[in-house]
């Protein structure tokens, strides 16, 4: 008869009380698997494993802790004994009991039954208490950051609520306004539709008095704004002054036919040859050539450059010129090319920059140009597209915030008639020009109360209204 047997049933359940019943409750149960129509093990007597390998004898301190699980009730004790005190004809025994837990976990796993009825674990032994690490108390340093860092989810709920608050905070100060002084509420209104920011309209309105009504207040706030405005006079126009200056600016804005206009200005005044055109727009097709047109037709010369070296040495040619005017690429705001034309115009000479602004765009979006073009060799601005802006309010907001200094006014493509020297009054009627009745865009006082409460400064407490 084979050492090794093969048993075979539908269930491990059955399988194992086969191996039981034919090979005693000591049995080892060598593998098991799935097959066709049940399950199959392979098992032997302990002996057989004993003279396969012979259990190795191991000291009190090695010996390990085993958890047995046995086929019989009688294998429950746990071996106290050490091995080398043992009886020979007991080595068997104890090696089974080694390899038993690993065979029975296995096929209760593999099969998902539950074992057998005499199938139980023997009595678990508590090991001994490993010892623990001693604790080390966090330093001032590493709880303060523990407390100082709080997770981001939280952060962010933490922000959603301080936002609102201050929203609702400003919603309070601003019916506390319209209480107390509603003429003030309805011109912070006023502005707010237009398109004045929230930081400059609030300046505007604190600085009337408590006591003016809104006809008094709206002369006031014009006033305050005209003198915040900037602008150049008829005895400092730069026709006359002459120099090299370069337009700058975003693409789209007008910086050709602007060059233009102010090249005929020019002619008109002191003759075609006190008067030089550069381009260093090589990227737009045809850019050169349009310039080269306006120049033909006012007999001017019209150079083209690419870079600094070739600018420099360009310039220092044109220096008994009158008036050199110098037409650069348009660049986005948002671009790094902006850094290297400016290094590149500064770094030619005595070259003073113009930044034309157009007059269509929203408040933020002239914020980020002027940031972006800005520079100690950043003279002043040219507004464009006036014909086409609805309201002015945005980029003379724009203007006495960041206090640049206005040249011109292009509203229109006629060269050179479409270019005038800054008009205070007609500037400050277009801006502060209410729209109309039946505008969409016309505010309610709930909505301006909205409106006030997201263009509060960053930081500030909205829980004392404008005085």
């Amino acid at each position: 008869m084979s050492s090794v047997k093969r048993f075979f049933a539908q269930t491990a359940r059955d399988a194992l009380r086969k191996v039981k019943e034919e090979l005693g409750g000591d049995a080892i149960v060598l593998s098991n698997r799935s097959v066709e129509g049940g399950v199959e093990i392979m098992a032997a007597k302990p002996a057989v494993l004993a003279a396969l390998r012979p259990a190795p004898a191991r000291s009190p301190e090695q010996r390990e802790e085993d958890f047995t699980v046995s086929l019989s009730t009688r294998g429950r004790q746990r071996e106290e004994q050490p091995p080398e005190q043992s009886a020979p004809d007991d080595s068997a025994r104890q090696e089974a009991k080694r390899w038993q837990p690993f065979r029975a976990k296995r096929i209760a796993k593999e099969h998902i039954v539950a074992p057998a009825a005499p199938l139980r674990p023997a009595a678990r032994v508590a090991p001994e208490p490993v010892p623990m690490p001693a604790r080390v108390d966090p330093t001032p340093v590493e709880r303060s950051a523990a407390v100082q860092t709080p997770p981001p989810q939280l952060m962010e709920e933490l922000h959603a609520i301080r936002d609102m608050i201050e929203r609702q905070l400003a919603g309070f100060a601003w019916g506390d306004l319209a209480r107390r002084t509603p003429f003030k509420s309805a011109l912070l209104g006023e502005l707010l539709e237009v398109g004045f920011s929230g930081e400059l309209a609030r300046r505007l309105v604190d600085a009337v008095p408590a006591e003016a009504d809104l006809p008094a207040a709206r002369n006031l706030v014009r006033t305050a704004l005209s003198r915040d405005l900037v602008t150049i006079g008829s005895d400092a126009d730069i026709i006359d002054r002459g120099g090299v200056y370069a337009l700058v600016g975003p693409t789209g804005v007008g910086k050709t036919t602007t060059t233009a206009k102010l090249a005929a200005r020019c002619v008109v005044r002191h003759g075609a040859d006190k008067l030089a055109l550069l381009t260093t727009d090589g990227y737009r097709i045809g850019a050169h050539e349009q310039l080269r047109i306006y120049g033909r037709i006012l007999g001017v010369t019209v150079h083209a450059v690419r870079e600094a070296g070739d600018l420099k040495q360009t310039l220092r040619e044109l220096r008994d010129k009158h008036m050199v005017l110098i037409d650069t690429v348009g660049v986005s705001q948002r671009d790094r090319m902006v850094a290297e034309q400016a290094a590149m115009l500064m770094n030619a000479g005595d070259v003073r920059r113009l930044l034309l602004l157009n007059a269509t765009c929203r408040g933020d979006t002239l914020d980020d140009v002027v940031r972006a073009y800005s520079g100690p060799d950043l003279v002043g601005c040219v507004i464009t597209k006036v014909d086409e802006a609805a309201t002015l309010a945005p980029v003379l907001d724009a203007l006495v915030r960041h206090e640049l200094e206005m040249f011109y006014v292009a509203n229109g493509q006629r060269v050179p008639e479409d270019l005038h020297l800054p008009n205070r009054s007609y500037l400050l009627h277009r801006a502060l020009r209410r729209l109309p009745e039946q505008s969409p865009h016309r505010l309610r006082e709930d909505e301006a109360a909205l409106l006030f409460a997201a263009a509060r400064p960053a930081g500030a407490s909205m829980g004392a209204p404008i005085a």
